[in-house]
């Protein structure tokens, strides 16, 4: 892992919570979606929202 003081850390596990908030909702909209376009909108936003909170935790374990 990089060399990360106490704020940088913080700050990037506030932005994999964000993330992880991001994706539970969009998912949850993607659901309740009728209209297919809407519905495959929110889905590719929440796996977005996933690959990149993936992405930070992988840093944060490298």
């Amino acid at each position: 892992m990089a060399d990360l003081n106490q704020s940088e850390l913080q700050n990037l596990r506030h932005l994999i919570g964000a993330h992880e908030t991001a994706y539970q909702k969009l998912n949850t909209y993607s659901e309740q979606a009728v209209d297919p376009q809407i519905k495959q909108l929110f889905a590719k936003s929440a796996q977005d929202a996933l690959n990149t909170k993936q992405k930070l935790m992988n840093f944060l374990n490298n």
